[in-house]
């Protein structure tokens, strides 16, 4: 899922008088519209292609090792160049690199709805991911210069998240609706949709400056090692049902160790490093990390393994599979608004906690019935499906306020994204397993107990956490 966390960045001043007083004009909402419209769009991309993807495997005939780079593609654009697309927005400037990134957005939307070449197809995906990692993060930067601070600025960053909270759901709906027709739809609509955008953007979107103090450093580097690293990993994941243990298997997990060596080299060395290895030894914002990425994995692997049970494997339609799915991703949206008022009223430790626990529920009453020979919506999908659901309505909010809760200011920003690369990454890691898994012939349950596995892997924060409250020293 794809949801913002409420940490404006601070690297860039507006050019002008930007700031509201009192009511806002009609420029303002304009502006709030193109920022939220385009993150409901960069929210919907990830729910849209689960529905999908059965329909693009028969049509293109990809086997579900190939099918799953449709997910991990655009997950990888989006976690494996975010820190790199905050980077170029800092030094080129919000206005310029928003508004290129919409145009390339629209043509990949365009491209990967009218290919029918699965490599362009995983191209285009990772090309919008990319497109995401640079528009995403800076809405909300865009928000906190535009909107005076308070209730004018808090009320337009509810307005924000609340479209990215829908977005997931309308994607759901879209895809399913759409793909009826034929897929390609599914892949195509945004294109109309992120033009206009771009228009209203042009004209609405503030002109901004660099920062005196900002280093001009890319460090290309560190990013295309980053990327190349979970990259790699991917593909060694999908590798393994085709190849076994192979050499052609097993290379590309000595090279992505050989890559992280890289990395940690080439960041160390680095005049203003991507990857803060500094602010990773935050105990609090590395639990976080390992909640909110495990938290995104499951879900992510739960819903790949249903929409193939249901749609591959009984024959239900793709409107009838996001339907289903409604009960998982519907309560997010619903709540969107009030999750904060959740974590102020009973802190984060004990919804993250819960959240984790229903999550493993949600696994352990779907692995009985992950490989059944029928299927009883209300009692072999739907409890997963609301327990997952409400998982997320629990524990998402709590993470993100908790990543960031102890990090000093002028650090938030590093933390903030290597958080969101986090959750991108499972995002990109997850599916490729449960793929691989499937693809090995040992079926649809051993598949979900790698699901609940990386569920039960979301308690160790929880763990964690009554430990380190007890040893203040460890929280830093």
């Amino acid at each position: 899922m794809t949801k913002p966390m409420r940490v404006p960045g601070r690297a860039w001043q507006p050019s002008g008088p930007t700031r509201a007083a009192g009511r806002w004009n009609p420029s303002q909402w304009a502006l709030l519209l193109v920022l939220a419209g385009n993150m409901l769009i960069d929210a919907l991309e990830v729910s849209v292609v689960i529905v999908a993807l059965p329909s693009v495997g028969q049509d293109l005939r990809i086997p579900l090792t190939g099918l799953q780079w449709l997910i991990s593609g655009f997950a990888l654009g989006f976690g494996g160049l975010l820190l790199f697309g905050a980077r170029l927005v800092e030094l080129l400037g919000r206005r310029r690199v928003y508004l290129a990134a919409l145009v390339v957005f629209a043509a990949a939307s365009a491209g990967s709805g009218l290919t029918s070449e699965p490599w362009v197809l995983v191209a285009m995906r990772f090309v919008k991911g990319f497109g995401a990692a640079l528009t995403a993060p800076t809405g909300l930067a865009i928000i906190g210069t535009v909107f005076r601070e308070g209730r004018d600025r808090d009320r337009a960053v509810s307005v924000y998240v609340f479209f990215g909270a829908v977005g997931f759901t309308a994607g759901l709906l879209l895809s399913g609706l759409l793909t009826g027709a034929d897929w390609r739809w599914a892949f195509l609509f945004p294109s109309p949709v992120v033009l206009v955008l771009f228009a209203l953007g042009l004209r609405f979107l503030p002109a901004d400056v660099p920062h005196p103090s900002a280093v001009r450093s890319f460090d290309a580097a560190g990013a295309a090692t980053f990327a190349g690293l979970l990259l790699t990993l991917v593909y060694g994941v999908v590798t393994v049902p085709e190849a076994g243990w192979s050499p052609r298997a097993i290379v590309p997990f000595v090279l992505a160790i050989m890559l992280a060596a890289v990395l940690v080299a080439v960041e160390r060395c680095a005049r203003r490093p991507l990857v803060r290895l500094d602010v990773l030894r935050n105990g609090t914002l590395v639990r976080s990390m390992l909640g909110a990425a495990t938290l995104n994995g499951s879900y992510l692997g739960l819903l790949l393994l249903t929409t193939v049970r249901l749609q591959t494997q009984h024959g239900w339609s793709p409107w009838q599979t996001a339907l289903a799915f409604l009960p998982a991703s519907a309560p997010v949206a619903v709540t969107s608004l009030v999750t904060g008022r959740l974590v102020r009223r009973f802190g984060t430790a004990r919804p993250i906690a819960l959240g984790a626990l229903c999550a493993v529920a949600a696994c352990l009453l779907y692995l009985p019935r992950a490989s059944g020979t029928t299927v009883h919506y209300a009692t072999d999908v739907l409890p997963s499906m609301l327990l997952m659901g409400t998982g997320f309505v629990l524990a998402f909010a709590a993470l993100n306020i908790q990543a960031t809760a102890r990090i000093a200011e002028r650090d938030r920003p590093a933390a903030v994204g290597l958080y969101q690369t986090a959750v991108q990454v499972a995002a990109a890691l997850v599916p490729a397993a449960v793929a691989a898994v499937v693809a090995t012939g040992a079926g649809e349950r051993a598949a979900a107990l790698l699901v609940l596995a990386v569920a039960l892997l979301g308690l160790v924060p929880s763990a964690a956490h009554r430990v380190a409250s007890r040893h203040p020293s460890l929280q830093e």
